[in-house]
């Protein structure tokens, strides 16, 4: 949840700047019952898409934002429903992505959905189901301060796009 409290801010920062547009999506709830404004039942009526999506620079973009307190990143962590969203995504154009942050480490990273989708295939095929550190930074992006926020991932989106 912190993580995602982070994340918003960076997002009201990069919009207040007029940097980009990207927004938190709700998850779709069907109330059953309510005290006030505070949901006393209810379920999720649908399974979500992904936690952010937005336009950045003329291009749409789609993430998923996972925090762990493993030094690691389990795959379990992603649903099936999300890389799938995140694949269709990608094959359409959009900048699709996950940001994990390792919370025990302090680090946020980048990985590219494409990179998602070999370590998927990777555990499917009997190998590793997490990614460790290493790997992240190897061939994931750390992800920096600057532009005046905490975490300025769209320079990562930059800098990928660039090397295109």
């Amino acid at each position: 949840m912190a993580f995602e409290m982070a994340i918003n801010i960076v997002n009201d920062l990069y919009k207040g700047r007029g940097i980009a547009l990207i927004n938190k999506r709700p998850t779709p709830v069907k109330v059953l019952k309510s005290r006030g404004t505070k949901i006393t039942s209810g379920y999720y009526e649908e399974k979500s898409t992904v936690d952010y999506d937005g336009v950045y620079k003329g291009r749409a973009i789609m993430f998923e934002a996972k925090s762990t307190k493993r030094p690691h990143f389990p795959l379990s962590m992603v649903t099936a429903h999300q890389v799938d969203y995140l694949d269709r995504a990608h094959r359409n154009g959009a900048i699709a992505f996950l940001l994990v942050e390792l919370a025990v480490k302090r680090r946020v990273y980048y990985m590219p959905y494409q990179l998602l989708a070999y370590y998927l295939m990777r555990a499917k095929k009997g190998g590793r189901k997490s990614v460790a550190q290493e790997e992240l930074e190897q061939y994931g992006y750390v992800v920096e301060r600057g532009r005046g926020v905490p975490f300025d991932y769209l320079a990562v989106v930059d800098k990928i796009n660039q090397n295109s």
